[in-house]
Parts: C-alpha cells; structure tokens; sequence
C-alpha cells in the first residue's frame, strides 16, 4: 500500500459544486505532487441521457461541452495549485464514466462532490457519490460542495 497519491481522479459536469471538489482534489494533488486526472462524463444522444433516471448531475450532452467543462475546471486547478494536470472524457453516466478513468489510469485517489447524495431520489436510486465509493478499488473522498 503507497503512502502517497501519485494519481488523483475527479469528476467534474460544469457546476459551481464540482468546481470545488477539482479544487479541493487539485490542492491535494499540489501537496503530494501527484498527476490530477480531471474527468467528465457525456451521453452521445438524448436518447442515452433519457434513459438515466438520476437528476443529481448535470446531464451533459455531447463530447464538445464535455471539453468546455474540462477546460474551465483545468484552469481552477492550476490555480489551486496543480501542475500535472491531465483531462479525460468518457461517454455514459458519471458514475460508469468515473470507474472507468480511475481504472485505466490506475488511480488511488478518486475526489467528488456531494450533491445528490442526501436527497430522497439519492436514497432511493442511488447517487454519484455514493456509487463510486461503493464500486470503487481505490480511496474515494467525498467532498461537502452542496449543503
């Protein structure tokens, strides 16, 4: 078991909320020098987003405005601090488009945000935050951007 972060996950749609969990996740990424992975999931289709019963995240469609989020939530985590600072995008929910970053780039840190976890539909179908921490092989820090 490492003692130290070497890469760092955190998942971002845009939003002032997980705009502070890439900050909080890009100050830790300063404080270990590791390599912080920014990530943002879209669906391909209306038709792919319809089929997600979650309102908790920002429904993103198409890969174009996936980058713009990236590139926004890049800038802020240089300004909190980090200088390795990669991006990936992947299509399908958060949660599936998560899992699947941290496991290709072997991760051992995965950052988000807390929205959607306390609410009634987050109790009942489950939410981002909650589902990484519950699938996830590496430590999941959940951050408290939402009150």
């Amino acid at each position: 078991m490492n003692e130290k972060y070497e890469t760092i996950v955190v998942g971002t749609d845009g939003s002032k909320s997980s705009l502070l969990a890439v900050t909080r996740a890009a100050k830790i990424a300063a404080a270990f020098d590791a390599k912080l992975i920014i990530g943002c999931a879209y669906y391909e289709s209306e038709e792919e987003a319809s089929k997600t019963l979650r309102q908790d995240s920002v429904t993103i469609l198409g890969d174009s405005t996936a980058q713009k989020n990236l590139a926004s939530a890049s800038e802020a985590a240089r300004e909190a601090g980090a200088t390795n600072v990669e991006t990936a995008v992947r299509p399908g929910t958060p949660v599936e488009a998560l899992m699947a970053i941290v496991n290709s780039n072997d991760a051992d840190l995965l950052v988000v945000g807390n929205r959607g976890i306390n609410s009634l539909t987050g109790r009942l179908l489950g939410s981002v935050p909650a589902d990484v921490a519950r699938q996830s092989d590496c430590d999941v820090m959940i951050v408290h951007t939402v009150s």
